[in-house]
């Protein structure tokens, strides 16, 4: 019943019209868990039609190493930016929900209320 009245809640919206239109040739997903610092991989990540980030990992001042661009970043509620502009204008921002204080968050979120 709880997901059921959120889903009222929400806009109906579909892809952005960059991201429907493209054709996901070649997609990565980027982790959080450090393993690239130091790969010096950031050229070669950049060269993919599609980069999906895993939840808050820094991009700025790693660029060499993970590369500079996102087009979907996909997080937990609790990780999601705080912020405006640390939402870049150009990719997409993907709250993954599962606990039952996410759907609360994405309420809160919807409503303009306070958590």
């Amino acid at each position: 019943d709880k997901l059921k009245d959120l889903l009222e809640l929400l806009p109906e919206h579909d892809l952005p019209e960059d991201l429907k239109s493209k054709h996901c040739k070649r997609c990565v997903v980027v982790g959080s868990g450090g393993i690239l610092h130091g790969s010096e991989l950031g050229h070669l990540l950049n060269q993919f039609d599609i980069v999906i980030r895993l939840n808050d990992a820094p991009v700025q001042g790693y660029t060499d190493h993970v590369g500079n661009k996102t087009t979907i970043r996909m997080t937990y509620p609790e990780g999601a930016p705080l912020a405006e502009h640390e939402y870049p204008p150009a990719s997409l921002f993907v709250a993954v929900l599962f606990k039952s204080v996410d759907f609360n968050w994405l309420q809160a979120m919807v409503k303009n209320e306070t958590l």
